[in-house]
């Protein structure tokens, strides 16, 4: 009897101390809130694009051009999530239509396509209105947010879409 009872306790003494460990490391949301903060100083904000030393001019057309592709991608990017809900209830449809699932991948690959011309056409217009030393350092940065890009040519990290506001 006594050994079941301290069974009990020393199994339950290890569930507490497995239970008070963090379990991964992620950071938290107050941490990144924190971070973000502690990079932001006297009003500067530090994005991707903070090490080319843009003129105000070059600043400002940076940003218009920000928000002239986020409102050519909007439609595209609704399209795509109406296209990708609708491939995902044929897939799991009791009879699936193997056609149909073929062709909607069509539309999703030439969105994704459309997207990429977009983005590579915005880039040239960026780079076309830095010095050689500004390119060069751009090209450097294009090319590591390049390589955060995951199997769907999503970002890893935020640089683009909404958040790389901080041009």
């Amino acid at each position: 009897m006594k050994t079941k009872i301290l069974g009990v306790v020393f199994l339950m003494s290890v569930s507490t101390l497995l239970m008070s460990q963090p379990t991964e490391n992620v950071p938290t949301k107050e941490f990144q809130r924190h971070n973000r903060e502690m990079r932001m100083k006297d009003g500067q904000k530090s994005g991707p694009f903070k090490s080319l030393n843009l003129t105000d001019a070059q600043k400002e057309s940076f940003k218009q051009s920000r928000m002239a592709i986020q409102k050519q991608l909007q439609p595209i990017r609704n399209e795509l999530g109406e296209i990708m809900a609708h491939q995902k209830s044929l897939t799991t449809a009791d009879k699936p239509d193997i056609d149909a699932i073929n062709r909607n991948i069509e539309k999703l690959g030439a969105l994704r396509v459309e997207m990429a011309k977009i983005h590579v056409r915005n880039l040239l217009e960026l780079r076309a209105q830095l010095t050689d030393e500004q390119r060069l350092k751009f090209d450097m940065i294009v090319g590591k947010m390049m390589k955060g890009r995951n199997s769907r040519g999503m970002m890893h990290n935020q640089a683009w879409g909404h958040e790389h506001a901080d041009i």
